[in-house]
């Protein structure tokens, strides 16, 4: 179980490392200032600090993962709605009322979601059963 529960954290940093990634390469931080993006900066960099440490603050990086979905399913439904995003706000320096969260690729956030969520009902048991034994 605790090989899975490697392979299952692993594919989760993998994702939240890809979403991060394409939050900073879009202006994140740039569009958190101006008020276009619904993710704050604390938030996303918290999240991530919290998720690199030990399974003991697992627990706490989770609510704000649990947090950032919930903001970013109005942007994604916006968007989904609106139907493409033009090419004049996707530009970099664009005045932009694009939210970078936009462009979040739909597949990788379920995924990395459902990864911590599998990671931490295989640590917490693993974990559980170090002391006994």
């Amino acid at each position: 179980m605790d090989i899975a529960a490697l392979i299952t954290r692993a594919a989760t940093a993998l994702g939240g490392l890809h979403l991060l990634g394409a939050w900073i390469r879009h202006s994140g931080i740039r569009r958190q200032q101006s008020g276009t993006s619904r993710l704050p900066a604390p938030v996303v960099f918290g999240h991530f600090a919290l998720a690199r440490t030990s399974f003991g603050l697992l627990p706490p990086a989770a609510l704000p993962g649990f947090v950032m979905p919930a903001r970013w399913i109005p942007a994604h439904r916006d968007h989904a709605s609106a139907g493409a995003i033009p090419a004049a706000a996707t530009a970099h320096g664009a005045g932009g009322a694009v939210p970078t969260e936009r462009r979040f690729p739909l597949p990788v956030v379920p995924a990395h979601g459902l990864f911590a969520v599998v990671t931490l009902v295989l640590v917490l048991p693993t974990a559980l059963s170090v002391g006994s034994g």
